[in-house]
């Protein structure tokens, strides 16, 4: 332990304490982890993000694998859309209705469940594509349910002016996963098979279970719902209409997560791009990892992230590079550029995913909170399975590369036109 008398000492060199300072500006804000029920929440994120992402890898190789077609893969995006687009809006309100802690738990189970299914139905050999996407389908449904409550809970934990921090915190950690989950998974997928990556998942799973047991109680204020209806939701969607900053918010993350995502190509492109093995090999994980390898580097200097006050313009100019991103991926001739490019896009998609979550915990009243973040729920994990849809299908019909740019060309066009109808989104600044 440092003492008082050597934080004083008139020996110490007087720039010591500006170089404090300037890290302190730059690299990642810990401060809202001195909370514990926050770091509960946050550690049960770290123990989840590997596992959740060894699955995220297989399932779409197993169905490649069945299949031999990114058209099938990109069908995954609507099985996974589905029960997103109708439990992730009834999930929230059911988050402003019951206490949130309960929520979590059960849904957490159902999770969990769902990748012992599916670690089932690999270890059996099936070659039934319409059992993986069921059982799929079946997970994005309790993950729909879910977050809503996951991420309202955080500005019950934590002061107003942490938001951003956690909001960074936990995208960092959770994109940490996302960069070791499919590394591993690439490299593992030769030696031990789908069914362990699958098993896995379901254990990472069951052991966040205890921290979320551990969280207090949250249970819902004043002007919550009287039953999570039709008429809540509705409710929900009167609020965002009538808040311009959030639903511009969630129009040009609609733009970069359905026009700019291919992920659904890298099975395809791994193989037949960058000349993996037909069985899976590294490039299989490192076009998996890209995205969040680059998040995660920001994450780790992201403090003047969560300083900049004019919150509207970092998230434009985010989703702009993107989309610039998407198109140099798309144009890349080989491996290693692919991959710069791809962290370059999760470098942007980091930020722009901070500032969205600070201006949603901020603008939105706790009552409304969860219903909120269940629109954005719809967005943030459903764009992504719409684009699987609409990326796979243009695979099929004009070839990866064109498809890929195709999609970064519309998110940079289309980001500029929404901002210009709804400018509210330019001219945002955080709350001093």
């Amino acid at each position: 332990m440092v003492s008082e008398q050597s934080l004083s000492d008139p020996e110490d060199p007087p720039e010591r304490e500006p170089r404090r300072s300037l890290w302190s500006r730059v690299v990642l804000d810990t401060t809202p982890l001195r909370v514990a029920p926050f770091r509960r929440l946050w550690l049960s994120t770290v123990v989840t993000s590997l596992g959740a992402q060894f699955a995220a890898v297989a399932v779409p190789k197993q169905l490649f694998d069945i299949t031999g077609s990114s058209a099938y893969v990109g069908l995954a995006g609507l099985f996974g859309l589905v029960p997103l687009l109708v439990f992730g809006l009834w999930g929230g309100a059911v988050a402003d209705w019951m206490d949130r802690r309960d929520l979590m738990l059960v849904t957490n189970s159902g999770i969990a469940l769902t990748a012992l299914l599916l670690w089932s139905q690999a270890l059996a050999g099936t070659t039934s594509v319409w059992l993986v996407l069921g059982l799929f389908a079946l997970q994005q449904a309790f993950f729909a349910v879910n977050m809503p409550a996951r991420v309202a809970a955080v500005a019950r934990l934590i002061p107003p002016a942490q938001l951003p921090a956690a909001q960074a915190l936990t995208a960092t950690v959770a994109q940490l996963g996302a960069v070791v989950g499919p590394l591993l998974a690439g490299v593992l997928l030769p030696f031990v098979g789908l069914a362990t990556l699958y098993l896995v998942d379901a254990v990472a799973l069951g052991a966040a279970l205890w921290a979320v047991w551990r969280l207090p109680a949250m249970p819902p204020l004043a002007g919550a719902p009287r039953r999570p209806g039709l008429r809540s939701v509705v409710e929900g969607f009167r609020y965002l209409s009538g808040h311009r900053v959030l639903l511009a918010g969630l129009l040009v993350d609609v733009i970069a997560m359905v026009a700019g995502m291919p992920r659904a190509l890298f099975p395809e492109m791994a193989e037949r791009t960058f000349g993996d093995p037909p069985g899976g090999g590294a490039a299989l994980g490192l076009l998996f990892a890209a995205i969040p390898a680059g998040a995660f580097a920001c994450g780790l200097l992201s403090g003047w992230v969560t300083r900049v006050a004019r919150q509207g313009v970092g998230l434009t100019v985010a989703v702009i590079v993107w989309g610039l991103a998407v198109i140099g991926f798309g144009l890349a001739g080989s491996l290693w550029l692919a991959v710069a490019f791809l962290a370059l896009g999760g470098a942007a998609d980091l930020v722009s995913s901070v500032y969205r979550g600070a201006m949603l915990q901020v603008a939105a009243t706790d009552e409304m909170r969860g219903r909120m973040q269940g629109v954005f729920t719809v967005v943030v994990a459903g764009g992504p399975r719409l684009a699987d849809v609409l990326h796979g299908t243009a695979a099929a019909a004009i070839g990866t590369a064109t498809a890929v740019v195709g999609g970064g060309v519309l998110v940079v066009l289309l980001t500029v036109v929404a901002v210009c109808a709804l400018p509210a989104l330019w001219r945002y600044r955080a709350p001093s």
